[in-house]
């Protein structure tokens, strides 16, 4: 029998980074105030696509999302693969939840 997946846990306050449970979502809600989209030369079209390694920075941290079907919301990214990143989704209605995106959808993001 294969166990259940288990994201990874621990305590992840330093640097301001929030902190876990052990279930390696954060314990508290991400910050009240929802960051500036950040904006191209273009008026705001996609210049660039989202690369693995400049997102990884963002791990165990609380990250702002813009995709490209015009969704945005918070993420808890604990995870970067070379085409997707995994973590926790802020749904004010339900907390975090694991969901996974592939990074070709993402148009912007910021990290706090």
């Amino acid at each position: 029998m294969i166990p259940p997946y288990q994201p990874p846990f621990g305590n992840f306050n330093e640097n301001n980074r929030g902190s876990s449970n052990t279930s390696g979502a954060p314990a508290t809600p991400p910050p009240s105030t929802i960051p500036a989209r950040p904006m191209t030369a273009r008026g705001g079209a996609t210049i660039f696509a989202v690369d693995p390694e400049s997102i990884r920075h963002c791990i165990r941290r609380f990250t702002y999302v813009w995709l490209d079907n015009g969704q945005n919301f918070w993420l808890f990214p604990i995870q970067v693969g070379r085409r997707s990143v995994s973590g926790f989704r802020w749904m004010p209605r339900f907390g975090w939840v694991f969901t996974g995106i592939s990074l070709d959808r993402i148009d912007f993001f910021t990290c706090v």
